[in-house]
Order: C-alpha cells, then structure tokens, then sequence
C-alpha cells in the first residue's frame, strides 16, 4: 500500500513558476513508477509526465514537453513536477499516482494504483 500526498499547488500569475511535490509512505518507493496527471475544469484527466523508479526514465506528454519537469528523490520518497512560464490554461488539480515500474512507462491512468488527493493550481492572467 502506498499513500501519496501531494503539495505545493497554489494560485500564480501567469508567466511564474510552481514546483509541486508528492510524498510517498512505505520503504520500496524505487519500486514505483511515479506520475503526474491534471484535470483541467470541465475537462477528462490528462497525463502530464512519469519517471521511472528502477532506472530514471522520464516520458513527457506532448503538451508537457519544454514547460515542465518531472525528478524524484527515492532517499525522500518524493515526486517533484515543476512548471516553469505558467499560462492559464495550467489551471487544473494536479494529482500524482504510483504503479509499477512499466516498460515502457504508461499514459494511461488505470495502469497506476494508487493516487493523491491532488493539488489545485490555479493561473491567472
């Protein structure tokens, strides 16, 4: 069983940055691919990024590409996302998963099991 709670989501004008984190229970964290997801209002969840937790790999989804950053501290148990320029269109709940390590990484949210309450960033203009 693995518990995630996620921190660091906030209102920010647009243009700023946010560094979301995601701390993990249990003593096996490497043992988790960990993930990003968002649900923007009236919108289906979406992936963000993954990294791997036996060897780093890291997937980005397209629009994830340039603006942010996924990393993990396995000695913290922790998830990282940082999104730089942010833009309005961020706004959504920012919520990380855990599952296990996928080769290749997974998109799909049924492949992680377990999942944070989430974060809410909001942007402004």
């Amino acid at each position: 069983q693995v518990q995630l709670v996620e921190s660091g989501g906030g209102l920010v004008q647009a243009g700023g940055s946010l560094r979301l984190a995601c701390a993990a229970s249990g003593r096996t964290f490497n043992n988790y691919a960990m993930a990003w997801f968002r649900q923007a209002p009236g919108k289906e969840r979406a992936f963000v990024a993954a990294i791997r937790g036996s060897d780093g790999y890291i997937a980005y989804a397209d629009s994830a590409k340039g603006r942010f950053s996924i990393s993990r501290d396995n000695a913290k148990n922790t998830v990282f996302l940082r999104i730089n320029s942010l833009k309005p269109e961020d706004t959504a709940v920012y919520s990380c998963a855990a599952g296990p390590n996928q080769y290749p990484l997974r998109y799909n949210g049924a492949a992680y099991g377990f999942w944070g309450q989430g974060t809410q960033v909001t942007v402004s203009s």
